[in-house]
């Protein structure tokens, strides 16, 4: 996926109506089952979410709509995740070793280390992808051992991976609708009938999708193709998407990767708005200047294990973690 492949939009735009509603298939009226025109399909058109929904003019709306609405047990400040001496082994090669941190909701903890360092290993035992060696892994007073990861989206973790992961064919608005699915309750003969309750969730969906699109700053794409999005879009695209299945934590690993000055700028503003609307966020990056300047507290690790915790002023001036990236001895920065 290039960062140069920019979509084609109409010039003219469309005009709020039956061609929005074609567009978004979701004005009164419209026909939820009919197909696009084939000559529409594949055409990119720039789209002004805010004449189809006026209220997502308004940022404060806009807020209101995308926050989480689901109960969390966990008060804002004490421990929404904790890892307790948390091995992970593949064969004889342990990458995780006896690593304990915790992730306290409301907070943006920022999880560095050098390349090999183990934070990847670190999120997938977190998420679902590895199943730890031994340790457990609790979240929102529950312990994770032996569940599946639908079970642990639905349980409220979410995340964005290093190598951009949409569905290519649809559309930037499909693509966020489909994460609306984990919070959805209709059964399967539920949506095959079109039930009253399918049709609202599906209402609904569409509706937090657009909210979620304006929220990232990407409204006017909500009707291109993933794969004609930059680079840029299709990252923010990614997090729309995990935010759509109204996580009580958000996962980034390395959301700033392949990205110029301005654009992590922007994404440093993107990640403390997602915060301030009550995401607890957990982020893996690279850019010691993203983090530092994002990050309310790190954990850093190095070669598995965890070297340090504290604030980032703390992390910066740590003797540890200068000699884990400098690959210098620590009594040399001492």
């Amino acid at each position: 996926m290039s960062r140069d492949s920019e979509s084609q939009h109409d010039p003219g735009g469309i005009e709020a109506g039956a061609e929005v509603g074609e567009a978004f298939r979701a004005v009164e009226g419209a026909d939820f089952d009919a197909p696009l025109e084939p000559e529409r399909a594949d055409e990119a058109v720039a789209v002004d979410v805010t004449d189809v929904a006026p209220e997502l003019a308004d940022p404060a709306v806009v807020a209101e709509i995308v926050a989480p609405t689901r109960e969390i047990e966990t008060p804002v400040g004490e421990p929404l995740v904790e890892l307790d001496k948390v091995t992970v082994k593949f064969g004889g090669l342990t990458a995780l070793d006896n690593v304990t941190f915790t992730i306290r909701r409301g907070e943006i903890l920022g999880l560095i280390g050098p390349n090999g360092a183990g934070k990847t290993t670190c999120f997938n035992a977190m998420t679902g992808v590895y199943r730890p060696t031994s340790g457990t892994v609790t979240f929102d007073n529950q312990v994770m051992a032996k569940l599946k990861r639908n079970q642990i989206t639905r349980l409220g973790i979410a995340r964005t991976f290093q190598n951009v992961r949409l569905f290519g064919e649809m559309t930037a608005l499909e693509n966020v609708v489909v994460g609306t699915d984990a919070r959805h309750k209709t059964s399967v003969p539920g949506a095959t009938f079109r039930t009253a309750r399918h049709r609202h969730e599906e209402r609904d969906a569409i509706d937090r999708g657009m909210a979620l699109l304006e929220f990232v700053g990407i409204g006017a794409r909500a009707t291109e193709k993933a794969r004609n999005l930059p680079y840029g879009d299709q990252r923010r695209l990614e997090i729309a998407r995990a935010l759509a299945t109204e996580p009580k934590l958000l996962c980034l690993d390395e959301p700033a990767a392949g990205f110029n000055p301005a654009e992590k700028v922007a994404l440093m503003d993107l990640i403390r708005k997602i915060r301030a609307d009550g995401y607890t966020v957990l982020l893996i990056e690279h850019d010691m200047r993203l983090v530092m300047g994002v990050t309310d507290r790190i954990v850093v690790l190095e070669f598995g294990k965890k070297i340090a915790d504290g604030l980032p002023s703390e992390i910066r001036d740590n003797p540890a973690v200068v000699a884990a990236y400098l690959g210098v001895p620590d009594d040399a920065t001492a």
